[in-house]
């Protein structure tokens, strides 16, 4: 039988989770880190590398693979941490992010647009999927989903 995760929070408590509190820190010392001089487009690759070396199987598979579609994809997008995940920005907003199943204890791990992503279809659209592998139509799906974002 499969092992059922813990959510990462119970919303009902109006509490933060330990992991979303991690979260949250993190995403301090990123805007921290953005202030000092000096820091340039390779210690963001480097940064977000070092995030997805971090994850554990089969996030981690994932997240390298869908770091290579992003930026075969859209090349102009700079990988960058986002809340200590895999971001990657356009014109220093975050536009697409991977958030790992394991870090929020989820079931899925997950593929998001923030609100800088030109994915308006209609009145609704969605905004985030969930992974729980790539196939080869999945990516080819995630790199389409990709260049309609980065405009």
């Amino acid at each position: 039988m499969s092992e059922t995760k813990k959510p990462a929070s119970d919303e009902s408590s109006g509490v933060f989770s330990d992991e979303e509190k991690a979260a949250i820190k993190e995403r301090a010392a990123e805007v921290k880190a953005q202030k000092k001089p000096g820091k340039g487009k390779q210690s963001d690759v480097d940064a977000v590398l070092a995030k997805i070396a971090e994850l554990t199987e089969p996030d981690r598979s994932i997240a390298e693979r869908l770091h290579t579609i992003i930026l075969e994809a859209a090349p102009e997008l700079t990988p960058k941490t986002w809340y200590g995940m895999p971001g990657y920005a356009k014109d220093g907003k975050v536009l697409v992010f991977f958030q790992g199943a394991d870090k929020f204890k989820t079931r899925y791990a997950t593929l998001g647009f923030n609100d800088n992503a030109t994915l308006d279809d209609g009145s609704m659209w969605a905004n985030a999927f969930a992974i729980a592998e790539l196939t080869d139509a999945d990516e080819k799906k995630i790199a389409e989903l990709i260049k309609r974002a980065a405009g």
